[in-house]
């Protein structure tokens, strides 16, 4: 079948993937009609989810009747069809005051911009400074709100990768490249036991002479709309309070 996607099995995956991020669970046909109008009936939307499938846009796991999409899926959803929710002015003037507060000094602007960070996105947030030998984290208990991490050895494991700075160093300066202001990898991509279920946005910056990224780590059905536009004002922020 031809990779090409149509009009109609865009907007069925575009649906998909917004009840997806919401719902954490595989999404069925009938839900999607009720809740969408998609101007075609459950029978129309099934056979384009299989599809969709057959296409690498979605998959079934287990014996669920719904489909959840796959990296391919969410990438396609970030790159063309999700609408960025822009930062309220009220959060952008609380977290500059956050980070302006630090001492022109690169440890307190990262840690200030972790905590500040992890607060904005509701998620766990991870800075690091390429070829030196720390990270600064904040935020691990988001982790539990998300059932992906009902199961504690998956969430021990993310822990103590998290912990190792080579390991992280890896994920921020070698599979991301630094290609785009804000990128966005999987899991599922990187092949480490563990990080199956999770979702990576981050962005490199200047501070004082170093090279640094900064992003946060949660379920592969991260809220891409609005973490996005943040993690690309912080990169913003960071290199403001840098250059004072």
């Amino acid at each position: 079948m031809s990779d090409a996607i149509s009009s109609r099995q865009t907007h069925i995956l575009k649906a998909l993937i917004d009840e997806y991020i919401e719902a954490a669970e595989p999404i069925g046909s009938e839900s999607l009609e009720k809740k969408y109008s998609l101007g075609v009936s459950p029978a129309t939307i099934r056979n384009e989810m299989m599809a969709l499938t057959t296409m690498g846009y979605l998959r079934q796991p287990h014996t669920s009747a719904g489909r959840v999409p796959t990296p391919k899926a969410m990438k396609f959803y970030i790159d063309q069809l999700m609408e960025e929710k822009q930062m309220s002015l009220a959060d952008e003037v609380k977290a500059k005051e956050d980070v302006m507060d630090a001492k022109n000094d690169y440890d307190e602007i990262l840690d200030e911009a972790t905590h500040s960070l992890s607060h904005a996105t509701q998620s766990l947030a991870v800075a690091t400074i390429d070829n030196e030998d720390k990270l600064w984290h904040a935020g691990y208990s988001h982790i539990f709100h998300h059932p992906e991490f009902t199961d504690p050895t998956a969430t021990s494991q993310l822990f103590s990768f998290i912990e190792e700075v080579q390991r992280m160093h890896e994920l921020f300066f070698t599979r991301m490249t630094g290609g785009s202001p804000v990128e966005v990898i999987f899991g599922e991509e990187l092949g480490w036991p563990g990080f199956l279920p999770i979702g990576v946005v981050g962005s490199h910056f200047e501070l004082q002479g170093r090279h640094g990224a900064i992003g946060v780590i949660g379920p592969t059905r991260l809220a891409y709309s609005r973490v996005i536009p943040v993690i690309r004002y912080f990169r913003d922020l960071i290199e403001e309070v840098g250059a004072r």
